[in-house]
C-alpha cells in the first residue's frame, strides 16, 4: 500500500530563500511512489506555525507518518509543539535531525526534548555525530540516514590549476557561518599569491553579506558576491575554482560539503560538529580549527603546494560521498516507512 506523509519544515525555496531538507528529500520520495503533504510554506514564521498546527489536524487521519525538520534554535519549539499535537491525536512522528548545535538543545531544554524525542515513532541523524550525541544523552532510538545526492549532477573534475588559490564559498551569510573568515583569508593569501580570489555564493540572512560586502569594498579585496544562485548554476561556476572553503562555527553534514567533495574541489573546513565524521584530515580533505586564521591559511597553502596530497584527498573525497548517493539511501528510507 503507498504510504501517505505529512512533511513539516521550512519549505521556502519558491520564495528565495535557501533550499533545506524538505525540497530535497520531499521530491524524492515523490519519486519513489510516496504520496506527501507539505506544510511551512508561508514566509510569515507565524503564518508557517499556523499551517503545521492546520495542516496536522487536517490530515491526522489520512497519513501514516509525520516527517519533522528538527533544528537547535526557535525552530525546535515548532517541532515540540508539532510533537505533541501529533502525539494527542495519535500520528507517528519521525524528527530528522539537523544542526551541529542541537546536542546542546539536549541539555537546554531537557524535558521538551525528553518528549519531542522520546514519544517519537524513530529519530533520523544525518550523521553518526548526531546519533552518538542523542544515545550519550538516552536517546536510543537514533537511526543513520544520510542526506543524499544523486551523483550524476556533479561531474568529477580532478584535475585543477593550483598556480594561485581560487576560492570557492557556498553557505547563506550568516554569523554562524563565519564568512568574514574567508575574507580576512584572502587578505592573509594576497601577500603571497597576487592573484588570489575568492566567489561567495549564497543569500543574506542575518546583515552578515552587508557587512562582508562593507569590508571587501574598505580592504578593495578580490571577492565576488553572486547571491543566491541555482544548484545547476553554482556547479557550474564551480569549475572555474581550486578549493572549497566551509568557515561555519558549528554543523552537522553539510551538503554543500559534499556536493564540493563530488565535484572533485579539494575541501578545507573547520573541524566542529559533525564535519570530522564526514571528513579525515588529509584522508579526504583538510581540517583546522574553529575560527583559527593562522591554520585555515596554512591547510590552504598546503592545497597550494602538495600536488599528490590533493590527488589522494580529491580521489577519496569522491569514493567517500558514493554512500550519500540517492540510490544507496533510499532504501533507508524505503526500510524506514514500509
Amino acid at each position: 500500500m503507498k504510504r501517505r506523509i505529512l512533511y513539516l519544515g521550512n519549505k521556502l525555496a519558491h520564495k528565495g530563500f535557501t533550499p533545506t531538507n524538505i525540497d530535497t528529500l520531499g521530491p524524492l520520495l515523490e519519486q519513489e511512489g510516496y504520496d506527501l503533504f507539505y506544510a511551512g510554506t508561508k514566509k510569515s514564521k507565524l503564518l508557517r506555525f499556523a499551517q503545521m498546527v492546520q495542516m496536522i489536524l487536517t490530515y491526522r487521519k489520512q497519513v501514516d507518518y509525520v516527517l519533522l525538520d528538527t533544528y537547535s534554535t526557535q525552530y525546535f519549539w515548532f517541532a515540540y509543539t508539532a510533537a505533541r499535537l501529533c502525539n494527542l491525536v495519535d500520528l507517528k512522528y519521525i524528527p530528522i535531525l539537523h544542526g551541529g548545535d542541537l546536542p546542546k538543545r539536549l541539555s537546554k531544554s531537557p524535558k521538551s526534548a525528553r518528549f519531542l524525542f522520546g514519544q517519537s515513532h524513530k529519530n533520523i541523524a544525518p550523521s553518526r555525530y548526531l546519533k552518538e550525541a542523542f544515545e550519550k544523552a538516552g536517546f536510543f532510538n537514533v537511526e543513520v540516514i544520510p542526506n543524499s545526492i544523486d551523483l550524476a549532477d556533479y561531474p568529477f573534475r580532478g584535475k585543477r590549476p593550483y598556480t594561485a588559490p581560487n576560492l570557492f564559498w557556498v553557505r547563506s551569510f550568516a554569523e554562524i557561518y563565519n564568512p568574514m573568515l574567508a575574507l580576512k583569508l584572502v587578505e592573509r593569501l594576497l601577500k603571497d599569491y597576487p592573484m588570489t580570489g575568492l566567489t561567495m555564493v549564497g543569500p543574506d540572512k542575518d546583515g552578515s553579506l552587508e557587512r562582508c560586502r562593507s569590508y571587501v569594498l574598505a580592504q578593495k579585496l578580490p571577492v565576488v558576491f553572486t547571491g543566491k544562485l541555482s544548484k545547476a548554476q553554482w556547479i557550474s561556476l564551480s569549475a572555474d575554482h581550486n578549493l572549497f572553503l566551509n568557515t561555519t562555527h558549528y554543523d552537522n553534514t553539510p551538503v554543500s560539503v559534499i556536493e564540493a567533495m563530488a565535484l572533485g574541489l579539494p575541501v578545507v573546513s573547520t573541524k566542529v560538529g559533525g564535519i570530522p565524521y564526514l571528513i579525515q584530515d588529509e584522508i579526504t580533505g583538510l581540517l583546522y580549527n574553529d575560527d583559527s586564521l593562522e591554520q585555515l591559511h596554512e591547510a590552504v597553502i598546503q592545497i597550494m603546494t602538495r600536488p599528490s596530497l590533493v590527488e589522494k584527498m580529491i580521489s577519496n573525497a569522491r569514493e567517500r560521498v558514493e554512500e550519500y548517493s540517492w540510490q544507496h539511501v533510499k532504501s533507508m528510507w524505503h526500510k524506514l516507512l514500509t
